[in-house]
Formats: C-alpha cells, sequence, structure tokens
C-alpha cells in the first residue's frame, strides 16, 4: 500500500494547486460581481477538485496513521476554510464582507500548507 503513498501524495498536492488556484479566481469575480462566477465548469469544476483533494487527503491520513495531532489541525482548519470561503463566494452580503471572508481563507489556507509541511499544528510559528 505504502508504493502508492507518493502518487497520492503529489495528486493531493496538485488538487491542493488547483483549489486554492480556483478559489482566488472565483473570489475575486464574486468580489467584482462578474457573471463568470455563474458559468457551467466555473460551478461544477472546483468540486471535482475539492473532492479529489478531500479523498487524497483521506487516503494519506489512513497511510500515515492516527497518532498524528498535525492532521486534526488541518482537518480542523480545512472545516473553517470551508466555511469562511462560503462567505467570499456566496454567502456574504456585501462586497466588503465577501472581500473580507476571502483573505481570511487564503490566510486560514497558508497556515493550512504549514501544517503540512511542518508536520506541526504551530504552522509556520512552529519554525521560530
Amino acid at each position: 500500500m505504502y508504493e502508492y503513498y507518493l502518487p497520492i501524495k503529489h495528486l493531493h498536492m496538485t488538487a491542493v494547486g488547483l483549489s486554492i488556484t480556483l478559489f482566488v479566481i472565483r473570489a475575486y469575480w464574486s468580489v467584482t460581481g462578474s457573471g463568470l462566477l455563474q458559468h457551467k465548469l466555473v460551478r461544477i469544476l472546483p468540486h471535482v477538485v475539492d473532492t479529489v483533494l478531500l479523498t487524497c487527503g483521506m487516503i494519506l491520513a489512513a497511510m500515515i496513521g492516527p497518532n498524528q495531532p498535525w492532521i486534526l489541525t488541518k482537518i480542523v482548519l480545512l472545516i473553517a476554510y470551508i466555511g469562511v470561503g462560503t462567505v467570499a463566494i456566496k454567502r456574504g452580503h456585501t462586497t466588503r464582507g465577501r472581500l473580507t471572508a476571502a483573505l481570511i481563507a487564503v490566510l486560514i489556507f497558508v497556515y493550512i500548507i504549514g501544517v503540512a509541511i511542518t508536520k506541526d499544528s504551530g504552522s509556520w510559528f512552529s519554525m521560530l
């Protein structure tokens, strides 16, 4: 099973890059009121990418094992990222609210990346 670790990890990391790229584009369109946000591909593709991302993440977590507190940190932060992200793209009532939510979501995402790289719940702060 571990012979699949690296290909799954690389697919996961590719999905991470696509996911944040699509999020930033969609958040920008949401803040600017662009009609492109309603395009069928724009509405479907992020869900496909995020499904791949989450599936690979769950497989990797199962491979690594349950005694890794940083994985729980990533899960909790992911839930926060999703919640704030929905405000940035759909649920924000004002332009300023959507922009603020988008910036917070990106900061949460950067923190999640730090947790993944350092394998520590302190993320980038653990490197200080």
